[in-house]
């Protein structure tokens, strides 16, 4: 069996009983995150670009630093780990691989295609992996009943569905997922229907929990500040605000941030087990986001280069891909795409007998 995180019962690694690492990592990692995400729309408020399209400092900050980077650390997870790589080859090669082959063949349908697609798989892992922490701090806490997962998920998934029915019941907004149009239009009677459920759902979470803390003393905090900090961020990212700045820090960052840390304890858990290379990227934290930015900063610089020809003053001289796009572009979408499912994989309890992490 392979060492891993096990947050329910590992005092090295889960800190206090109530909080999956610690108290100051997890305030750290879903409360500071949101709450650096809201101040950051003061900011934005303050230099003009709160309506606006993202500035460079904050494309660097938010998008390049921390949301592609986070695609990256899923390699600690998989592909720098060599014993995890061949516990499940097959899995961690047909991934990527049937990822890329699928990519071509969408983008040979058309281009909007192709990002359509990629959109539908980018929010589903977005939405999953909220209700994937709240899953983490139920079993943290031994929380069984039934009655009060139905509580917890519906308001979670509503959370982040609402706004995404917002969005797409307004369209066009002054942002995107990708692209632009790689969103589906819906008919603005499922918003109508959903802010109800919305506001139910969401008084019903705080109600229970109010409850069982008055009757039984039972608190869960972290669990709480997910699905809080979840609530404020998408709502406001997406439905008070119609620009790209205000989506990108709130959206980015609280997605990000959490799975940084999470990566980042599963390394230092596996480091001793590991070989030279795995050691040494993982010997500090430091080490390990330098590490991550720059593979994040070669992919960018395909991606800016070839495709969207932005920001040569970072990246350099475009290049002219015409003819190689559909080729090149599902290639550069692989590690977002293997990402996206690998981490349905990874986390759970099944199959990953030494990872106690999530399930």
């Amino acid at each position: 069996m392979q060492p891993g995180i096990d947050v329910s019962a590992s005092p090295r690694l889960g800190g206090e009983t109530s909080w999956l690492f610690s108290r100051n990592i997890d305030l750290s990692v879903f409360l500071g995150s949101a709450v650096v995400s809201l101040l950051l729309l003061a900011v934005g408020w303050r230099f003009g670009v709160l309506n606006e399209d993202s500035p460079d400092w904050t494309w660097i900050s938010a998008v390049l630093l921390i949301d592609v980077a986070h695609v990256w650390s899923t390699s600690f997870r998989v592909y720098f780990d060599v014993e995890e790589l061949k516990r499940r080859t097959a899995l961690y090669l047909i991934v990527p691989i049937a990822g890329y082959a699928v990519g071509v063949a969408l983008y040979s349908e058309g281009e909007l295609v192709f990002w359509k697609a990629l959109a539908i798989a980018a929010v589903f892992h977005f939405v999953r992996q909220q209700y994937g922490w709240v899953a983490l701090y139920r079993r943290k806490l031994n929380e069984t009943e039934s009655w009060t997962w139905w509580i917890d998920a519906a308001a979670i998934y509503i959370a982040t569905v609402y706004p995404l029915a917002f969005w797409m019941t307004s369209l066009p907004r002054n942002f995107n997922w990708f692209v632009s149009n790689d969103f589906f239009a819906l008919p603005e009677l499922i918003e109508t229907v959903l802010f109800p459920v919305y506001v139910l759902a969401l008084a019903a979470y705080f109600a229970k929990s109010v409850y069982l803390y008055k009757t039984k003393g039972f608190l869960n905090p972290g669990k709480d500040i997910v699905v809080a900090t979840t609530v404020v961020c998408w709502y406001v990212g997406i439905v008070v605000f119609n620009s790209d700045y205000a989506f990108t820090v709130t959206n980015v960052i609280i997605h990000g941030v959490p799975y940084f840390a999470l990566i980042w304890f599963y390394a230092k858990a596996r480091r001793e087990s590991t070989g030279l290379v795995y050691r040494t990227l993982s010997n500090h934290w430091i080490i390990f986001l330098a590490s991550l930015w720059a593979l994040a900063y070669l992919e960018e610089l395909f991606w800016s280069r070839g495709v969207w020809h932005e920001r040569t003053w970072l990246f350099g001289t475009n290049w002219d891909w015409t003819n190689w796009k559909m080729w090149l572009v599902p290639l550069l979408a692989v590690p977002q795409l293997t990402h996206y499912v690998l981490d349905g994989f990874i986390w759970r309890r099944r199959g990953n007998a030494g990872v106690r992490i999530a399930g």
